[in-house]
């Protein structure tokens, strides 16, 4: 029996990949923070109410940027494989929280890094790297494209991004970086954009709000279901020679489209509801990320099977059942 190591398992990421793992045959220890435990016990609902994901699924307290208990972890469990999703992942909040997200996300790298060469584990690390490394970078984005960061967060995902590949050359550990693409689903965080506009547009069909409050509506992102960026996470550490790779649709959507066809889905018209806030906009925007996922297809055979018209109609649908 393999065994595996999530970090922030109890997000989005974490609880589809644990999902993944335990029925794939592994043993999966998650770490979570104390405080979010009561948070995130909806997204790990699916593990709880399986014997067979129960039985193997270890839950563990405590936080990335504490460097000490991570090597005793590390040392006690003895992972096959480390995946590290934990991280400040709101790139708006970044910008008012610059020290508490380079902290988390950059350092909190470092330090799983650290810990798996301090106890010298032969396992397998993935790191979680974003498309915002990227930032004003020419779209299409691949492997080679340079990093241009326009935020803290992505500052900060383009230092463990970095640091990454530097403890694989420096060290030779195995580890590698998933340059993922924004990925939704109904597990996503309800102060991210896309379940914003989901749960507000079952809120207004069901006459329970009247507008929606959106900032820049031309950005263009390049949407997929986490579901699906998992299993390329899961294969990335299957491969012979640990390598990079970017995921995502290869297709970018403005966030007024995503509103759109939001509406559209319960017969609505997005232009009665959506308000323009500026107050909403980031400091500084990326305006278009859109993947090449060639070296995905061809090294891991992998593609998207949700297309953004699916992904969008499975969001409302999950937020008009939770009204």
């Amino acid at each position: 029996m393999k065994v595996a190591l999530i970090t922030g398992v109890g997000g989005q990421d974490g609880s589809y990949l644990a999902e993944l793992l335990l029925d794939k045959g592994y043993q999966v220890h998650g770490l979570i923070r104390h405080s979010s435990a009561e948070k995130y016990k909806s997204r790990l609902a699916t593990i709880a109410g399986v014997p067979e994901r129960k039985d193997n699924f270890v839950l563990h307290y405590g936080d990335i940027t504490d460097s000490a208990s991570l090597v005793r972890m590390l040392a006690e469990i003895q992972p096959d494989e480390v995946y590290n999703l934990a991280a400040q992942t709101h790139v708006k909040v970044s910008f008012d929280l610059p020290e508490h997200t380079m902290n988390t996300t950059a350092l909190g790298a470092l330090h799983v890094l650290e810990a798996i060469r301090t106890t010298k584990s032969d396992c397998r690390f993935y790191q979680a790297s974003s498309s915002e490394i990227f930032g004003t970078a020419a779209s299409p984005q691949n492997e080679s494209s340079p990093l241009e960061p326009q935020s803290p967060y992505g500052c900060a995902k383009a230092v463990a991004h970095l640091l990454t590949a530097s403890y694989r050359e420096a060290y030779g550990i195995w580890a590698v970086s998933g340059i993922m693409f924004n990925h939704e689903s109904p597990r996503r965080g309800t102060d991210f954009v896309t379940r914003k506009i989901s749960k507000a547009v079952a809120k207004i069909a069901a006459g329970e709000q009247d507008e929606l409050h959106l900032g820049n509506l031309k950005a263009e992102r390049d949407w997929g279901f986490a579901g699906d960026y998992v299993v390329a996470m899961w294969q990335m550490l299957q491969t012979d020679t640990p390598e990079d790779y970017v995921i995502g649709t290869g297709e970018s959507h403005s966030v007024r489209e995503f509103a759109r066809l939001a509406f559209e889905y319960l017969d609505l018209n997005y232009e009665d509801y959506v308000r323009h806030d500026p107050d909403l906009e980031r400091p500084a925007e990326v305006i278009n990320l859109r993947a090449d996922i060639t070296k995905a297809e061809k090294g891991l055979g992998w593609k998207p099977t949700v297309g953004i018209e699916e992904l969008v109609q499975m969001m409302v649908d999950a937020d008009k059942q939770k009204l």
